[in-house]
Formats: structure tokens, sequence, C-alpha cells
């Protein structure tokens, strides 16, 4: 037990909760730190999250990027903050059955606390999940089907009755077989659903 104790990652970032947040994007767990390029949500350079951002919101696969491949933090979080996104991941605690950042090898061992996210955003009715696994983890919280890739479920939230609009969208990994502009069209649905494209 003590071996598996040591495994244990828990989340190494705060929920990013925008002021007036009005959609909940989650993915299931970061990378190891080796991997990142920011101490920030999607921080792996080879992932497309920022990518596809760039491509929906401003024509420009390229808009979140430094010189050096890295991404713009500050310019990031500023983004968010203006569109009303939040951002957080399903994964409280994890233990990586492989040393990577595959979701394949990833066991949650403490899921998040959904019911403390959605206090602190009153506004939010929109939540997208970056992934498979992370569907799953979201699907168990709310207790409805995991959807398929662009399919929508809906829930009511009991602790203060709003209706949930969930949807499960296309990995931002790599390692997921799908052009970044296919990507970013998948991702735009769930912008214009929430009206803000």
């Amino acid at each position: 037990m003590k071996t598996s104790d040591n495994r244990i990652e828990r989340h190494p970032f705060p929920p990013f909760i925008p002021t007036d947040a009005k959609v909940l994007i989650m993915g299931t767990f970061p990378p190891k730190p080796l991997r990142w390029s920011m101490e920030f949500y999607y921080p792996n350079k080879t992932n497309d999250f920022w990518r596809v951002m760039g491509i929906i919101f401003y024509d420009d696969v390229d808009h979140f990027r430094l010189p050096d491949g890295a991404f713009d933090e500050a310019l990031i979080r500023a983004f968010l903050e203006e569109k009303g996104i939040a951002l957080h991941d399903t994964g409280a605690a994890v233990i990586r059955l492989k040393d990577n950042a595959s979701d394949k090898f990833l066991e949650i061992i403490e899921p998040v606390c959904l019911e403390a996210l959605l206090e602190r955003m009153p506004d939010c009715r929109f939540i997208a999940t970056t992934g498979e696994k992370a569907a799953g983890v979201l699907a168990e919280l709310t207790s409805t089907a995991v959807p398929k890739i662009g399919e929508w479920t809906s829930a009511v939230w009991p602790a203060d009755g709003r209706v949930l609009q969930m949807t499960r969208m296309p990995s931002t990994s790599r390692a997921y077989p799908l052009a970044v502009d296919r990507k970013a069209d998948a991702y735009r649905v769930f912008f214009r659903k929430a009206g803000l494209v």
C-alpha cells in the first residue's frame, strides 16, 4: 500500500475560473512537469489545445505561441478571462501506470469535486471534456451516459437546479489522429452552442 501511495500525484494547478465563467473545459490530468512549457493547463508544446483556440477565436494557429514554441501564459489567461472560459481537470489525484501522460495509463484515484467547482461559477451551463477518460469521469459525477465525440448529454444539477449541457470533444493530444483544423471544427461547435463565437 505504501508503494502505491508514493505513486499518487495530486493535481498541480488550481482551477482557472474567470469572474463570469460561462463554460468549463475539462481534461483528465496534466502531463509530467518535464513536458511543461508553462505552469498552466495544456502546457505541453506538442498538445494542440491552444492551437485549436487560436484557430477558432483568432484564425491563427500560432496566436498563443511564443517564438521559442512555448505558449504565452499571460495572453492565454487574459483570453480565458475575457471569454469566460474556465479550465480544470476531472482527476484530482491519479497514479500513472506508465511513465507518461496517456489517459489509457492514468488511474483516477480521486475525481475532481465538481460540486465545489460549479458552486464558484453560477453562470456555467456548458461543459466539454477533452477526451474519453475525462468524459467517463464527468458522466459518473453527473449520473449521465458517456457521450460519443460530438454528442451531447444533459443533467439537472441538484445543488441549484441548473441544466448542464455536456459534450465530449476529440482529444487535443498529438497522439489522437485528427488534423488540428478538424479538431478546431469540433470545438467550434461547442463554443457556438455556448454563445461564445
